[in-house]
């Protein structure tokens, strides 16, 4: 298989939470190869960058890179060196103290990015600034910032988002 989906958690997340599983099943009924490395080692997200920019993904003709919060801010840091196909961002965590980088280079050939008008965490402005200055498309829902809400609308975009790399 050459086709990888790599979910980067978030902060106070784990791997294989909620999300990661629910895009997972949608993956895999795609035949995609689904992969979510752990990074609860560090709470750094420069850190979780090096983690994954460290990974052999060598053998895989088609990368997508899904993150939620400080795993977008991963997936999305990222983008540069691996040059994935997709970015699937859920709540990322941008311009927010802290985080090293400030200047995204996002490298995708389309990026979808999903946030909660009520997200306590991220302020929605943040994903709105880093979608018109990419002009990436933006979703965003009457939510907090886990988005687990709106998780069954978020697998069908995932679905149709994947429509296009399949």
């Amino acid at each position: 298989m050459n086709k990888l989906v790599i979910y980067n958690h978030g902060k106070d997340s784990i791997p294989w939470g909620e999300k990661a599983l629910v895009l997972a099943d949608v993956a895999k009924r795609r035949g995609l190869e689904f992969i979510s490395p752990d990074y609860q080692a560090s709470n750094d997200p420069d850190v979780r960058v090096k983690q994954l920019l460290a990974m052999d993904l060598s053998v895989y003709q088609d990368i997508i890179l899904v993150g939620s919060s400080m795993g977008a801010y991963v997936a999305t840091v990222s983008s540069e060196i691996i040059k994935p196909k997709g970015l699937f961002l859920i709540a990322p965590a941008f311009y927010l103290p802290g985080y090293q980088c400030t200047q995204f280079n996002p490298y995708a050939d389309r990026i979808e990015v999903f946030h909660g008008w009520e997200d306590e965490v991220v302020p929605p402005e943040n994903a709105w600034r880093f979608c018109q200055q990419h002009k990436a498309n933006l979703h965003i829902y009457k939510a907090d910032h886990r988005l687990l809400s709106i998780l069954p609308i978020m697998a069908d975009a995932f679905d149709r988002f994947l429509d296009e790399f399949v």
